[in-house]
C-alpha cells in the first residue's frame, strides 16, 4: 500500500509568534510528519464582532474576550507566513495551510504557490469559497465534520463546478457537474476527504471511524482521518481501517494558553504516533493470503506428519490403530490420513517413523 500522509497541525497552537510556529515545525519535522499545517485568516474577514466562541472554545479561553479579539491574536501576517514556508523547506517537510477568507486563499494560491489546500470542518458548506478553490486547480483536502452525505455532495459539487471552470454556478449547476464523468473523474484525482469529529477533544463513542467506510464507499474518493481525539490510539486505528491521510494538532505544551492546545498532543506523543502507524502500515500488508517468508522456516516445525503410532511390518494393513500424526512437518500432511487406510505397508516401521508410502 501506498505510505499514509501524516499531517502534523499546528494550527494556531503558535498563539500568534513566529517564533513557536517556527518551532511548531521543527517539532513536527523532527517527529516524523510528512506535512505541517497552519491556519491563515484575517480575523475581520472570518468573524463578525458579535460572533460567540464555540463551547470548547469558551471551554479553554474563557469568556473574557469575543471571538474576533480571540482569532486577532492568533493572525500570521503575510510576511510571517513566507518565513514559515522557507523553513519548512530547509527542514524538509511539507508546508500546507486551510484558508478561511478569501483573501487568505489568494495569499496561499499566489503568494506561497501552494499546490495543495486544506479546508476545514467548518467551511465544508462555503461553497463560494470551495468554487473559488475549484477554479484554482489546487489539490484539497476536505474535512467532513458535522457534514451530512448530502452536505458533502453538495461541497464536492462545488469543487466539481469550479474545476471545471465552466461559466456560472447555480445549485443546479454545481449537483449536475459532481453527477457528471468528467466531475467524478476529477474529484479523484484532485480531493481527499478526511472523517472528522468536530470537537476538542472529541469524545471516544462520538469518533465513529466507521463512517470513513461510509465516505469512500459513497464517493470513491481517498478517505483519511482528521484526528480530535486525546491519545493517539484512534489515529493509528484509522490507518488499520484504511485512512489514507492522518492529522493530528501538535502543540509544543499542552498547557499553554489558547483554544487547541487541550486536544494537541506533545512532540514526543506525535514520535509515538509516527511510529505506531508506521508499524500498522507494514502490518497491512497487500492482502493475499499467502505463507510469508518468515514463516516458511516454522512451517516443518509446527505443521505435523503421518507417522506410525506403533511399529509395522512390510505388508500390514495401515489403520487408524497403527497410524498416528506428530511433529515434524516433513512427511505426508494429515489430509492424506484417509488415502492411507487400507492400504498395506511397503516398508517396515518403527514407532514414530514418518510415513513414505507413495500416494
Amino acid at each position: 500500500m501506498s505510505a499514509v500522509t501524516i499531517i502534523a497541525e499546528a494550527g494556531v497552537n503558535h498563539n500568534g509568534r513566529l517564533d513557536l510556529a517556527l518551532k511548531l515545525v521543527d517539532a513536527a519535522a523532527e517527529a516524523g510528519a510528512d506535512v505541517v499545517k497552519f491556519q491563515t485568516f484575517r480575523a475581520d474577514q472570518l468573524a463578525t464582532r458579535s460572533a460567540g466562541k464555540a463551547e470548547y472554545q469558551t471551554r479553554n479561553t474563557g469568556t473574557a474576550e469575543s471571538q474576533l479579539e480571540m482569532l486577532k491574536a492568533l493572525e500570521l501576517d503575510d510576511e510571517a507566513h513566507l518565513t514559515i514556508l522557507a523553513h519548512c523547506k530547509s527542514r524538509g517537510i511539507g508546508f500546507l495551510s486551510t484558508p478561511f477568507d478569501f483573501v487568505s486563499l489568494r495569499l496561499l494560491i499566489d503568494g506561497l504557490k501552494v499546490e495543495r489546500l486544506k479546508i476545514g470542518s467548518g467551511d465544508l458548506t462555503h461553497a463560494p469559497l470551495l468554487l473559488e478553490i475549484g477554479r484554482s486547480g489546487r489539490d484539497l483536502i476536505l474535512s467532513t465534520g458535522m457534514a451530512t452525505l448530502d452536505e458533502i455532495r453538495e461541497a464536492l459539487g462545488a469543487l466539481a463546478f469550479g474545476y471545471s471552470g465552466a461559466g456560472e454556478p447555480d445549485k443546479a449547476k454545481l449537483k449536475q457537474a459532481f453527477a457528471s464523468a468528467a466531475g467524478q473523474a476529477v474529484l479523484r484525482e484532485k480531493v481527499v476527504l478526511l472523517h472528522c469529529t468536530s470537537d476538542y477533544p472529541a469524545p471516544d463513542d462520538e469518533i465513529n471511524l466507521k463512517a470513513m467506510d461510509a465516505l469512500a464507499a459513497t464517493f470513491g474518493l481517498p478517505v483519511g482521518f482528521s484526528d480530535h481525539s486525546r491519545g493517539i490510539s484512534v489515529a493509528i486505528a484509522a490507518v488499520a481501517r484504511g485512512a489514507t491521510m492522518i492529522e493530528k494538532h501538535l502543540t509544543l505544551d499542552r498547557t499553554m494558553p489558547g483554544p487547541d492546545h487541550v486536544a494537541s498532543i506533545e512532540p514526543d506523543e506525535f514520535a509515538a504516533m509516527v511510529a505506531g502507524i508506521r508499524q500498522v502500515e507494514r502490518a497491512l500488508g497487500d492482502g493475499e493470503k499467502r505463507p510469508m517468508p518468515s514463516e516458511l522456516k516454522t512451517m516443518p516445525i509446527a505443521r505435523k506428519s503421518i507417522a506410525a503410532r506403533v511399529p509395522i511390518k512390510r505388508g500390514e494393513r495401515l489403520s487408524a490403530d497403527n497410524l498416528t500424526v506428530k511433529r515434524p512437518g516433513q512427511g505426508i500432511a494429515p489430509i492424506a490420513l484417509w488415502e492411507l487406510i487400507g492400504r498395506t505397508a511397503s516398508r517396515d516401521y518403527q514407532a514414530d517413523d514418518l510415513i513414505v508410502e507413495d500416494l
